[in-house]
């Protein structure tokens, strides 16, 4: 079986646990500015690790006070603040397992995840998520010592504590006291359980230890040292409950870059001229909306032609730094003429110091990476889950091929099984689940499955192929892997998701979840009663067709699909849609049942 092993860069063994990064890291640069905090009338504010360090101990000995005990679960349920970030260390720092349980869930998942959890208290971002946690605690029995709220006491009624009760706490609690509980666990305890998106079946508590954590930061941090570093900046817009970006906060915090939080990605465009960040992570879909939206003002200004001559120049112009030596094209005349009319303003909507970005969650369409490459900003694209700590494989700065993940990271190996499916082995695979019943499928030989399809190109960069569970076998007897026709679909802005259907059937067919703004537009709303609507929208469809027919273009005949409904659906039902924004194929089929059987008819 195929099978590649980047080996260690940066050893863990010289930390105790995970509070080991923010306490050297306050030694070594006590004023330097750790995090850049909003104040409420547009301004922002630095903070220095040292004041970090400091609200982190005060708090963590206000958990200790309130009776935490080293190895008690601690839930965080907020959205992406500065006050998460606190919580989140000084959970660790009083010896607790973090469980992040993303704001965005249902009543009967906060109930699950704090059962199985075992999770003794609980903070909450707003009012209203920390009465979630309270009604979770007092249906399961769990949450002893309470729930408290991040905000302030102005802005909660109704008797819920909030987290400055705890801090006033603080005297209560020695610093001796606190350095026995921060240093309890060792490098193999849990540091978090976090409880997977459940694309394919109920969500599973992944235990990850402050091994895999360390491991991640420490060598991550030393082959990225040209991305993250003292002199940089970054905005985190992405849920602190997914393990990318506490990954992430931890690898710029333990190496100086300075970190901004902002809860509404709405607000992403404006802060970038603030902030001026040089180092952004993101979803795919952000970067096409850039790009869509940047074709839009073209469209309005009559430049559409020229702006399809500027993407097409831009492209070529990423291919050709890919295969040049020192990473650079040299620039064309038609690409200077289009650095002014365009590629400068793109940077500048990006705030005009962005050297590099990171894409990860999904599928990153290659012309959009190579795109963005040739306007002056490398697109790194990576691949990982939460049971191997965020990243398993990335590109490198200098050493970027769209279309793949890029190689192992230091410390892991990664082998494709005989199935095609991709194996996991290293410094950030978890130790197993909470339940280890399920752990019996998840391993083979040693290697976390990680129920992805994928292979390794001529120089041993890794190319994600699709989903195990997500293999169609018609009724004819072929098999079908379904992600290659949906990714092409999907890199239309107009299209959410693309979901082939086919299992048992004699062709194939598909439903096309339409972009809920394009909904908006046309209609006024989204649909928000958890049903799927379909769209019987025949500009919109004939749009969508070309796309589709682009799509089959690229597969072959056995691949290709035959029919298809536009459906409207409400993005934001968590029954349907992961905190990471996948679609959850089984449920959505249960749902559109009619709809399917109707392209059969």
């Amino acid at each position: 079986m195929p099978q590649i092993h980047t080996p260690l860069l940066a050893p863990v063994d010289g930390h105790r646990n995970v509070t080991d990064l923010l306490v050297r890291r306050a030694e070594k640069a006590p004023d330097h500015a750790a995090f850049d905090v909003a104040t409420g009338d547009g301004s922002w504010q630095q903070i220095s690790t040292a004041s970090f360090l400091h609200e982190v101990q005060r708090l963590a000995k206000g958990f200790i006070a309130a009776g935490i005990r080293p190895g008690d679960a601690l839930a965080i349920m907020a959205s992406t603040r500065f006050e998460w970030a606190v919580t989140d260390l000084a959970a660790w720092f009083a010896g607790a397992v973090v469980v992040p349980v993303y704001e965005t869930s249902s009543p009967v998942q906060v109930a699950g995840i704090v059962r199985d959890a075992g999770v003794v208290l609980g903070v909450g971002g707003t009012e209203a998520q920390t009465s979630r946690l309270i009604d979770a605690f007092a249906e399961t029995g769990t949450g002893g010592l309470g729930a408290y709220a991040m905000d302030p006491r102005e802005r909660v009624t109704g008797g819920i504590p909030t987290l400055d009760e705890l801090r006033s706490r603080a005297d209560e609690v020695t610093d001796a006291d606190l350095e026995r509980h921060r240093t309890a666990a060792d490098l193999d305890a849990a540091a978090t359980i976090v409880y997977t998106s459940g694309t394919t079946g109920e969500p599973k508590g992944a235990v990850l230890t402050h091994r895999n954590f360390l491991g991640q930061v420490l060598n991550i941090a030393a082959a990225y040292g040209e991305v993250v570093h003292e002199g940089g900046n970054t905005i985190i817009f992405l849920p602190l409950a997914h393990v990318l970006a506490r990954g992430l906060q931890l690898i710029c915090l333990a190496n100086g870059m300075r970190i901004a939080h902002l809860s509404d990605p709405s607000t992403v465009v404006e802060t970038l001229s603030v902030l001026r960040p040089t180092f952004l992570v993101v979803v795919p879909r952000v970067l096409e909306r850039i790009q869509a939206a940047a074709a839009q003002k073209a469209e309005a200004a009559h430049l559409t032609r020229v702006w399809r001559a500027a993407v097409a120049t831009a492209v070529a112009g990423g291919r050709a730094s890919e295969q040049s030596a020192d990473g650079r094209a040299p620039a064309s005349v038609r690409h200077r003429l289009f650095e002014a009319l365009f590629y400068r303003r793109l940077r500048a909507v990006m705030g005009g110091r962005v050297d590099y970005i990171l894409s990860g969650g999904a599928r990153l369409d290659p012309e959009v990476s190579l795109f963005f490459r040739g306007i002056g900003v490398p697109v790194i694209e990576g691949y990982g889950l939460t049971e191997t700590t965020a990243p398993l494989t990335g590109n490198l700065p200098g050493d970027i091929r769209a279309g793949t993940v890029g190689r192992p990271l230091p410390g892991s190996t990664v082998r494709i099984g005989d199935d095609g499916e991709i194996l996991a082995k290293g410094i950030g695979v978890f130790r197993g689940y909470r339940d280890s019943a399920h752990d019996a499928d998840a391993f083979v030989d040693g290697f976390f499955r990680t129920g992805d399809l994928g292979r390794f190109d001529a120089e041993g960069r890794l190319i994600i192929v699709g989903r195990v569970k997500d293999v169609i076998v018609t009724s004819t007897g072929k098999t079908i892997v379904p992600a290659p026709w949906e990714f092409a679909v999907e890199a239309d802005p107009l299209v959410s998701h693309a979901v082939m259907v086919g299992e048992g059937r004699s062709f194939l067919t598909a439903l096309i979840v339409v972009d809920p703004e394009e909904v908006a537009a046309r209609q006024g709303a989204t649909p928000a009663d958890g049903r799927l609507h379909e769209i019987p929208d025949e500009d919109l469809r004939a749009r969508i067709q070309r796309r589709i027919d682009a799509a089959n273009a690229l597969v072959s005949r056995s691949e290709q699909v035959r029919r298809f409904t536009l459906i409207a659906a409400d993005l934001a039902d968590t029954t349907i849609i992961t905190p990471t924004l996948k679609i959850k194929r089984r449920i959505l089929l249960e749902r559109g049942s009619d709809v399917v059987a109707a392209l059969y008819s």
